[in-house]
């Protein structure tokens, strides 16, 4: 009988510059689960040379049959598949060294064997046209590698009862799969293929300690329900997709990656805290303080900005670990430190793979890990295996004219290549694919000429047209990648927004639409006047607003627009709009438009420092601005151009005059600088063409002439000048120009002058690229921005060596922002700024905590007491206890004597993800809470992917021997969420708060529609006139009777919401 399956040598490689073999002990050896020519696994040896880690995934997915679209998959793992080694990783083989590698399949996805709306997908151009993430080739390899780590004992999976009987039918399908395969009858079965050889070995090894009676007995019923199962008439793939489908399904596998990390922040206080983080293609990323407590979710891979990775040093003294920062849209952090460099690199490998596939198929977070075709295909504005369909898709969303082309990798064959072309034909606009063929030089199919490299090849067809089929074909323009686009490189999650079902009150708010907060000309003291910009005067004022008779000041910033450009109030408006409906902390705060007379008044937050220009100039000769701290002020600047950018927000007016100092930082300290990037101001959509060339070289070339072509690419050339004037020594580009020199520096394709730091000059460079579509996102900024920090920068500051502090001076703030929370906070540092609304108890607050007293400080929500009696207290106490022992990211956190805001106010504003509310509640219910207050006013939008529940005032813990609570005194109490035996009995359960789910569910889909609310519908059931006690109306009501449904509400959620409410 058969042993377990064993790696077969497949064939013996030279590397390139070997000579004759050399002894037994220099070699490397690639293992592979299966391949073409050996099904039940090959090894490939290599025995000199050098090779990355990438080319050897190559060779494997070629042995393999694996086509280039799915290689994205595989990774490189060591023989005990603890580490990962990056695309990048070179393996020298030398007399030394004897590795042995695995190729696997390292990245998975949910429900990618499913079916309609709930399967995992390639993208597709439309949703009839998706394809499946895997191919039968890819099967077939997961097949193997799978069975490999399940008979080889690999998956930890319980060994109960119910886990054996689950092992013995993988053990069947198996059987009959070998039986397929070689046309084996059910008695050649019996006598070469012991059913021991397909079940793990623990399985096996107990088994073998039974008595022979017992083993007998078990194999005579195991083939006995082989006999009955081989009378299905069925094939070799679906026996491997069933066979992968129960392994899915089994308790303790899973597609997930678990990391035991240290906490840096608790190292550097001194103790030794470790924590988990898992990755998965399901879940994102996770972390948990213990392995076996519940996953609390920190990102899905489309949220992630940036990553980070330095050496761990303590004190002066460099220590083997790395550690690794994820920074993600909301600028949260994750911070872990591996024990050395290889796991570092092992972990970050995994999210930039996973984020490739889920994200953006031509990005890279870390060139310690960049794929080296990535970087290629970058350099030559090639996309990687897309279909010719979206290829061709492309094209004609990019102008479809004759000329322009897309280079993309081929997604059938490695190393191979096509041009597709739009052309001009006698019947209209066709579309050409030439093969490029790759040996040691590049040519295309059918012709001689051969280059060195694409760009050699493209530059010479730029110039020489080709004939094919009568067809002249000419290159005039390329087509480069996009940040983000979609393509059959990006798979579709079961769970994605792309999939859930929605209403148009589930879309993201569009923040072309006017909306502000109107404020009164008499709540607002004027100051003294901070100058004036190009059509606004601006001044320092207070404002003082009195809400129930109380008075609340702040400081804020008044730009006036001017009387003799008062045509322009609209776009004032507008820029108002965009800055009110959006937050990020390194986004100005806008209060609102006073409106009055005359008078368009934009009411923003005072900036201590004032303009980042002014500020430049005054200190330029001062040490405290430094090579670091102009590096820091660029990096979050392009955190908040990020966060434009994935909003599809454009500014339209960046420069170091529009970017305000909030706080002036302290290298010695550790305190980073902070700035705000100011409201966009007048668009110059509408400015005349005078004031456009005024303002060269901010305004991108392309908007010059047209400035209806103001986009976001736009924002990144004026990002590449204010990066200059950052690093400049104060002066302004051009100043000194006429408006035609200005023009003619544009005309002439002329760059400013290069800085010194040649790598920070090349970063201006592709920000002011003049073929806006090269010019880099901010994602890709972000990250070479990571490089010029993580350089020799000491080299270039203006501190001597002696005072450079520890800790790379700014960048150990990093740490400093991530400190615990204060559970103390005081009150002299609250700053008001707006009520958010009241609830049962009490009165929201929107306020800043601001200690440094700079407004670098967060957003809150602060929650005051209406009444002050001892019961009242003491239930405010109770909800603070609550709320203090839920963390999970679907509940308000608290955070000492008040909870932490969430940007976007209630939900009836802003409606999104239904799973949070789950999410949120289940992380209750696990520790016996039942919140009692479920409806949409009490959850809170963080973000378009995160919602948050919030005031617990009601909350109850079950009692241990009860699954209900009975409130003996109900109060003031929301009985319309509330379910009948809540109404008739008093009684709150897990089961009472999903009834108010229920209601949510019917609050989401009527808009909040005050007229519509439940109250109103109830009481229109119950009668106006009707007398007594509302709760006994609503328990009759609710025996035969329910809220309507919603109009235009999905059947899904109809059916949802019907079954809560029962």
């Amino acid at each position: 009988m058969p042993p377990l399956r064993s790696f077969n040598n497949m064939e013996a490689v030279d590397g390139p510059a070997s000579g004759p073999q050399t002894s037994e002990g220099s070699k490397l050896e690639l293992r592979l689960y299966h391949s073409l020519s050996e099904p039940n696994g090959d090894t490939m040896v290599f025995y000199s040379g050098e090779y990355t880690a990438e080319e050897l995934c190559v060779m494997a997915a070629k042995a393999s049959g694996i086509l280039p679209v799915y290689s994205s998959l595989f990774a490189l793992a060591s023989e005990d598949i603890k580490v990962w080694f990056p695309p990048n990783h070179i393996f020298r083989i030398d007399a030394s060294t004897q590795p042995v590698l695995l190729y696997r399949i390292r990245f998975f996805f949910p429900n990618w064997f499913g079916q309609g709306d709930q399967m995992s997908h390639r993208c597709g151009l439309t949703r009839e046209s998706v394809n499946t993430i895997l191919d039968y080739s890819v099967i077939d390899y997961l097949f193997a590698q799978s069975r490999h780590d399940f008979v080889s004992g690999r998956i930890p999976i319980p060994l109960n009862l119910q886990m054996q009987e689950e092992c013995l039918a993988m053990a069947v399908l198996d059987i009959m799969r070998i039986s397929k395969e070689r046309k084996w009858s059910l008695r050649q079965i019996n006598e070469h293929v012991s059913y021991k050889s397909c079940i793990p070995i623990p399985f096996r090894c107990q088994i073998q300690q039974h008595n022979f009676v017992t083993r007998k007995r078990i194999r005579r019923k195991f083939y006995k329900f082989l006999r009955k199962i081989s009378l299905c008439e069925t094939d070799q793939r679906f026996l491997k997709l069933k066979y992968l489908m129960d392994m899915r399904n089994m308790e303790g596998v899973s597609g997930k990656e678990t990391f035991r990390v240290r906490d840096p922040m608790g190292r550097s206080e001194g103790r030794n805290s470790y924590k988990f983080i898992s990755v998965s293609g399901d879940a994102g990323i996770q972390w948990s303080l213990k392995d076996n407590e519940q996953w609390q979710p920190f990102c899905d891979f489309p949220e992630i900005v940036d990553i980070t990775l330095k050496q761990a040093s303590r004190g002066y003294i460099l220590e083997e670990s790395r550690i690794v920062t994820v920074t993600k849209q909301d600028s949260k952090v994750l911070e872990a430190e591996f024990p050395s460099l290889k796991e570092a690199l092992s972990f970050v490998t995994l999210i930039d793979g996973y984020y490739r596939l889920a994200a953006d198929a031509h990005h890279y977070f870390c060139k310690e890990v960049a794929p080296p075709t990535l970087l290629s295909n970058i350099e030559n504005q090639c996309h990687g295996p897309i279909t010719s369909e979206f290829a061709i898709h492309k094209l004609k969303k990019s102008g479809n004219v004759a000329g322009l082309y897309i280079l993309r990798c081929s997604p059938k064959e490695f190393n191979k290549y096509f041009l597709t072309v739009c052309v001009d034909t006698a019947f209209g606009k066709d579309y050409k694919d030439c093969l490029i063929v790759r040996d040691k030089n590049y040519s295309l199919a059918g012709v001689q000429r051969q280059f060195e490299s694409l760009k050699d090849l493209l530059s010479y067809y730029h110039e020489n047209s080709l004939q094919s089929e009568g067809i002249s074909i000419e290159l005039h323009a390329c087509c480069p990648p996009k940040p983000k686009e979609k393509s059959n490189l990006i798979i579709i999650r079961s769970h994605g927004s792309s999939a859930l079902l929605t209403s148009p009150c589930m879309q993201r708010r569009n923040v072309s639409q006017m909306m502000f907060h109107k404020i009164k000309k008499e709540e607002l003291t004027w100051g003294e006047s901070l100058g004036q910009g190009s059509f606004t005067k601006i001044f320092k004022g207070k404002r003082e607003e009195y809400i129930d008779c109380d008075s609340h000041q702040m400081d804020v910033l008044l730009k006036v627009l001017d009387h003799t450009h008062r045509n322009y109030s609209e776009s004032l408006f507008e820029a108002a709009s965009i800055m009110s409906q959006i937050s990020h902390k390194h986004l100005i705060l806008v209060y609102g438009i006073c409106a009055v007379n005359k008078d368009n008044i934009m009411v923003q937050e005072y900036v201590k420092h004032g303009a980042l220009d002014i500020y430049l100039k005054k200190n330029k000769n001062k040490s405290r601005v430094n090579i670091s701290w102009k590096l820091e002020v660029a990096k979050q600047l392009g955190y908040a151009m990020n966060f434009l950018e994935d909003k599809r927000i454009v500014h339209g007016n960046i420069c170091a005059k529009n970017i305000l100092l909030t706080r002036e930082g302290d290298a010695m300290t550790g305190l980073p600088p902070f700035i705000k990037l100011s409201d966009p101001g007048i668009s110059i959509t509408i400015l005349p063409i005078e004031v456009r060339i005024d303002r060269i070289p901010w305004v991108a070339p392309e908007c010059i002439g047209n400035p209806r072509n103001l986009s976001l690419e736009s924002d990144k050339w004026s990002f590449g000048t204010t990066l200059w004037e950052i690093f400049s020594p104060g002066d302004l580009p051009l100043n000194s120009l006429e408006p035609s020199q200005k023009l003619q520096f544009y005309q002439d394709y002329l760059r400013l002058p290069a800085p010194k730091w040649s790598e920070l000059a090349h970063l201006i460079n592709q920000c002011m690229a003049y073929q806006y579509s090269l010019r880099p996102c901010f994602r890709a900024i972000i990250r070479d921005l990571n490089r010029l920090i993580t350089s020799d920068y000491e080299l270039l500051s203006d501190l001597p060596p002696s005072e450079i502090p520890s800790k790379d001076g700014f960048w150990s703030f990093v740490d400093m922002r991530k400190a615990d929370d204060p559970t103390f906070f005081e009150e002299r540092h609250l700053k008001f700024i707006s009520v958010l609304g009241k609830g049962n108890f009490g009165s929201v607050e929107l306020c800043r905590y601001d200690p440094l007293g700079d407004n670098t400080g967060d957003m809150i929500a602060v929650k005051k007491l209406q009444q002050s009696t001892t019961e009242h207290l003491r239930d405010f106490e109770r909800e603070i206890k609550i709320v203090k022992s839920l963390h999970n990211d679907h509940i308000v956190k608290y955070k000492g004597v008040c909870y932490s805001l969430v940007d976007d106010g209630a939900l009836k504003t802003r409606m999104r993800i239904l799973n949070s509310i789950l999410w949120g509640m289940g992380s209750q219910w696990s520790r016996r809470y039942v919140h009692r207050d479920l409806a949409t006013r009490n959850v809170l939008v963080e973000s378009d992917t995160c919602v948050k529940i919030g005031d617990f005032g009601l909350t109850k813990i079950l009692p241990q021997d009860k699954e209900y609570y009975k409130v003996l005194d109900p109060g003031e109490s929301p009985i319309f969420w509330y379910a009948p035996e809540s109404l008739s009995e008093s009684k709150f359960s897990r089961e009472s708060d999903v009834w108010s789910f229920g209601v949510v569910l019917y609050e989401l889909f009527t808009y909040s529609d005050r007229s519509r609310s439940p109250p109103m519908e109830y009481l229109r059931m119950i009668g106006y006139d009707k007398q007594g006690q509302i709760p006994f109306h609503m328990t009759e009501i609710l025996k035969g009777n329910r809220l309507p449904l919603p109009q235009n509400c999905p059947r899904e959620v109809s059916t949802v919401e019907r079954t809560n409410s029962s």
